[in-house]
């Protein structure tokens, strides 16, 4: 195959953006799953018999059932996060090239 002379391969890649967005993104996922899993850790050690965990907040068996169904809660939206942005970054790399140009499977 003749590569002709106004070829560039650097085309076929996307330029470089920076990633600080996906980095920044990351971090505030992990945050958020790391705060869930705290959350839900200390509603079921009150609901177990040690209520000091967040003083007032779970004092009660209601409470408690409230803070692990938010730290539940922020643990999915964690990881959810967490795998979009991570999805987000491998696709970054991905060549641009028309979908006619990619092979046929059948």
């Amino acid at each position: 195959m003749k590569i002709s002379d106004g070829f560039d391969a650097r085309r076929l890649r996307p330029k470089g953006q920076s990633n600080w967005r996906m980095r920044f993104g990351a971090v505030l996922s992990a945050l958020f799953a790391t705060a869930g899993v705290l959350l839900a850790m200390a509603g079921i050690a009150s609901l177990i018999g040690h209520p000091a965990a967040l003083g007032e907040l779970n004092a009660s068996p209601a409470g408690a059932v409230v803070t692990i169904v938010v730290g539940l809660f922020l643990l999915y939206i964690g990881v959810w996060l967490w795998r979009r942005s991570r999805l987000r970054r491998r696709r970054a790399g991905e060549l641009n090239m028309s979908p006619h140009l990619m092979k046929k499977h059948d």
